[in-house]
């Protein structure tokens, strides 16, 4: 494995798993961050993703003392193994407006201090969009991440989620994730971590159908699989390389059946986590029938399908 632009040896490996890898979905905090927990149970997850302010807003927020114990509280009597926050869609560290990017980057620090208060393993961050030249756009994207994490305590992981590629966003290639890793300094280096999306990779043209292997493998040599911390399990609604970020059910869109099965019966990834964020047509009846759905691929073992 080529580990030469990310130093990926310098993260810690996981145990071998005694038990299925933590399984979960984006779930609702509506009425308080605490009420996510609880909504975990009712899915069957034990692991979850969840907003800590609304998405498609700037308006920020601390986290006070009685939401930080009543959600610690619950998270422990949901069992869950796995708890992530995804961050605003408004945040650009890429943009070349220096008044949006200075607004973004505090709105990202702002994510990783609720993160860290609620006792987050993982912050998912979509990386920027460059707007203008990508060089340049990688390297803003990656200076704003390197500030907000010398100002945010080391409690919470960073994870940059792959992209499906749409118009000048960054991400969508394993090579502008190891660069932007690459240009975060080695004491900060082993906070961030990568976050693959299903759908996204499929549509920014990595073809989990008919090369699952080889898009594995091609991820591990430029990146390495001990950078994974998490996958968005998500189908598409748009064919291979559409450059369209349109999630569909599992099984229900272009991607089909088969990746996923490789996904759940795949010994490289074992130890990672993973979370649905699939249409919630009624959500607790569809994201518990998509969970089961791939425990139904797991429990297959060796007799899934291979590809």
């Amino acid at each position: 494995m080529n580990t030469g632009t990310v130093a990926a040896g310098s993260m810690k490996t996981s145990a071998s798993p005694t038990r299925e890898p933590p399984l979960g979905a984006h779930l609702s905090s509506a009425g308080g961050t605490a009420n996510a927990p609880p909504r975990a149970t009712l899915i069957g997850a034990d692991a979850f993703q969840l907003f800590t302010k609304q998405a498609n807003r700037w308006a920020e927020r601390e986290c006070e003392t009685e939401e930080i114990e009543s959600f610690r509280t619950a998270v422990i009597a949901s069992g869950a193994r796995v708890t992530c926050a995804h961050d605003s869609y408004l945040i650009n560290l890429a943009s070349p407006d220096p008044t949006l990017r200075a607004r973004s980057i505090a709105s990202f620090e702002a994510e990783l201090r609720r993160s860290s208060a609620l006792g987050l393993d993982y912050l998912v961050s979509h990386p920027g969009n460059y707007m203008d030249d990508r060089a340049s756009g990688i390297a803003r994207n990656a200076d704003g991440i390197v500030e907000a994490l010398e100002h945010t305590r080391p409690t919470t992981m960073l994870l940059l989620e792959t992209t499906a590629g749409q118009g000048t966003v960054l991400g969508a290639t394993f090579e502008e994730l190891a660069d932007l890793i690459g240009r975060v300094p080695s004491h900060l280096r082993d906070r961030v971590g990568v976050c693959l999306d299903s759908c996204h990779v499929y549509s920014a043209g990595y073809d989990l159908v008919s090369d699952y292997d080889g898009v594995i493998s091609r991820f591990d040599d430029v990146i390495g699989l001990n950078r994974l911390r998490m996958l968005h399990l998500n189908d598409s609604k748009t064919p291979f390389a559409s450059r369209k970020d349109r999630h569909e059910l599992i099984g229900e869109g272009s991607l089909g059946a088969l990746p996923f099965q490789r996904i759940m019966t795949d010994p490289r990834l074992a130890t990672v986590a993973r979370v649905i964020e699939t249409p919630k047509l009624e959500p607790e009846v569809t994201d518990r029938r998509m969970l089961a759905l791939l425990r139904s691929y797991a429990s297959a073992g060796g007799d899934a399908p291979v590809g």
